[in-house]
């Protein structure tokens, strides 16, 4: 008998957080923000419309030293849905950008940069 297997969106693989990436938790309102910012910088970048969240990728020992309000690393316990390559839109979890062999993950303090301009009330000031 095959041992028992964990369902997901059509299309998704479950993948346990803290092997070769963490991945940090960021609400969609200010990881979009974050991502313009970021532009070419950002390395994968995952959206699951369900939690209204964005999913980045660090390095793994980046993790120790985050500090980001109002975001959240996920620790060894947690599991993300893990698209196909090809999945670029919903329904369900997809790539806002999709992961490439040399650039899944971001550099940490640019990804916190970022972040801490998005959130910044003077953000659209002059827009």
């Amino acid at each position: 008998m095959p041992p028992p297997s964990i369902r997901t969106i059509k299309d998704c693989r479950l993948e346990d957080a803290d092997r070769t990436w963490d991945a940090i938790r960021v609400p969609r309102s200010v990881g979009l923000d974050a991502l313009a910012i970021l532009g070419g910088r950002s390395g994968a970048l995952l959206e699951d419309p369900l939690s209204a969240a964005l999913f980045w990728f660090i390095p793994p020992e980046d993790a120790a030293e985050w500090d980001v309000a109002g975001t959240r690393v996920l620790d060894e316990d947690a599991h993300l849905p893990i698209p196909s390559d090809g999945r670029t839109h919903g329904p369900g979890p997809h790539w806002r950008v999709r992961p490439v062999a040399e650039a899944w993950t971001t550099e940490a303090a640019a990804l916190q940069a970022a972040l801490e301009d998005a959130a910044s009330p003077c953000l659209g000031v002059g827009r």
